[in-house]
């Protein structure tokens, strides 16, 4: 009777399988063939996948905050509603600082993400296999994605948030002949129109031009690693845990407070304090940098796919990588001597500036291109590599198994236990924060702890018994 009764569960799942696989032949969702890998695949060559699970991410933490979000700045006495909300989601809201800080880290992480997968497929020469559409695409998300970016911790309307406005605001009035109109659609009359504006852009427009390209730029062979993707997803909520994004103070124009964007802005930041013509460094500049990548793909036609025999290309490569990063450490820098004004603290000093720049160019591209070319001609005869013995044995896997699974107990437990003290100390009105960068970081670890989990036992059916 009971093999019956299995057999028909089993014949009822099969028709229930079989059902929507025929309801779905005609949409998109067959037309794209899904891999999930029965052992562990580098995340490397699907980082535009796990840039898509962050993006749903942000998705469906965004909606929720938008629930209690207020995208106005009257009607809340002396604080703005846009960010007397976000104080409230902060610390009144049941999880309303759970859902603010994933979406905060979640939002730096799909820009690193799209970054990673930008100079992978670089490197990789993967665009070079009829993928230039797919190239174009990314480079255009990647842009909008960081303007994504950008409008979301503007609607904060703190201190740091008034930065970044007043710097996009004279970015968009800087070109000529459209920069006055160009300003007034974006941002409207002032800060009694930017707000929904911003909002708009952020939760709507932006978004749907997005999940557009979407469709364009995704390749029809994806791969789905689940435990990778729980460890990406456990890492997202670790970080939010160690570094709490706090809501800061309301934005006073009158208040000359120093403060700095966020990172993948702070490169922007650097032209403009160099105080040339804003069009010029916040715009030609940065769209000269954009436009040479959009080309890549209609340069570099050699057949060659391997970093190390394209030796001009990747120490291009490597050097727009030194020019990131030095650009965006200056960024950063504000000048010690308090004595000073504070526009003369913000300064860049031009002539340091551009002479790092240009030292970094050159120190990077000439010795990058002489190691490779070094590389090659070591490489020419290649030897062959013995196998390996297996990193661990079946013994250690099963030692390491078992405490996994207990760490994992113990995580959810902690878990548990740190929710329900954040929730004691709200109700006593004392700080909840470290109660609530306790239960982030354990849920974090629950995710992170089954990724290698599932990854164990994967290796492990490859050792011999």
């Amino acid at each position: 009777m009971a093999q019956k009764t299995d057999d028909s569960n089993r014949n009822l799942v099969v028709k229930l399988y079989r059902w929507l696989v025929d309801g779905l032949e005609r949409t998109v969702y067959i037309g794209v063939q899904y891999t999930f890998p029965k052992r562990f695949v580098s995340p490397l060559g699907y980082l535009g996948v796990l840039t898509g699970i962050v993006f749903l991410v942000l998705g469906i933490t965004g909606g929720l905050l938008m629930i209690y979000y207020q995208p106005t700045l009257t009607g809340c006495g002396s604080l703005t509603c846009a960010f007397s909300s976000v104080q409230k989601i902060n610390d009144v809201v049941p999880y309303g600082w759970l859902l603010r800080n994933i979406h905060y880290t979640a939002s730096n992480a799909m820009v690193l993400l799209a970054i990673l997968h930008m100079y992978y497929q670089y490197f990789s020469g993967r665009f070079k296999i009829k993928n230039e559409v797919l190239w174009v695409t990314g480079i255009i998300l990647g842009i909008i994605t960081g303007v994504e970016a950008y409008t979301g911790y503007d609607l904060i309307f703190n201190q740091r948030a008034g930065l970044a406005i007043e710097i996009g605001s004279g970015l968009t009035n800087a070109p000529p002949v459209i920069g006055g109109p160009l300003r007034l659609a974006t941002f409207g009359a002032g800060f009694t129109d930017f707000v929904l504006r911003l909002y708009s852009a952020h939760v709507f427009i932006l978004p749907m031009v997005m999940l557009i390209l979407v469709f364009i730029h995704f390749p029809r062979y994806m791969v789905f690693d689940i435990p990778v993707v729980s460890t990406v997803v456990g890492a997202i909520f670790i970080i939010a845990a160690f570094f709490p994004v706090p809501v800061s103070t309301q934005y006073d124009p009158t208040v000359g407070a120093l403060t700095i964007p966020e990172w993948y802005l702070t490169g922007l930041y650097a032209l403009l304090r160099t105080e040339f013509d804003k069009f010029v460094m916040g715009g030609l500049m940065p769209g000269l940098l954009f436009l040479m990548a959009l080309v890549i793909p209609f340069v570099d036609t050699s057949k060659k796919l391997n970093w190390k025999d394209r030796p001009f290309f990747t120490a291009l490569g490597i050097t727009s990588i030194a020019q990131i990063l030095i650009t965006t450490a200056w960024g950063f820098y504000i000048n010690p001597d308090a004595s000073l004004p504070t526009l003369d603290r913000l300064l860049v000093p031009p002539d340091l500036y551009f002479g790092s720049m240009i030292g970094v160019t050159v120190l990077s591209f000439v010795l990058t291109y002489a190691f490779l070319r070094y590389l090659k001609a070591k490489e020419r005869v290649r030897k062959a590599v013995a196998p390996t013995a297996p990193l661990l044995t079946r013994k250690w896997v099963y030692f390491l198994f078992v405490l996994l699974i207990l760490a994992q107990v113990a995580f959810n437990g902690l878990a548990a236990a740190a929710g329900a003290a954040a929730d004691a100390a709200k109700v006593a009105q004392t700080n909840p924060l470290p109660f609530d960068s306790l239960t982030l970081f354990d849920v974090g670890a629950v995710l992170v702890t089954f990724g290698v989990l599932i990854h164990l036992y994967r290796y492990s059916q490859n050792l011999p018994f």
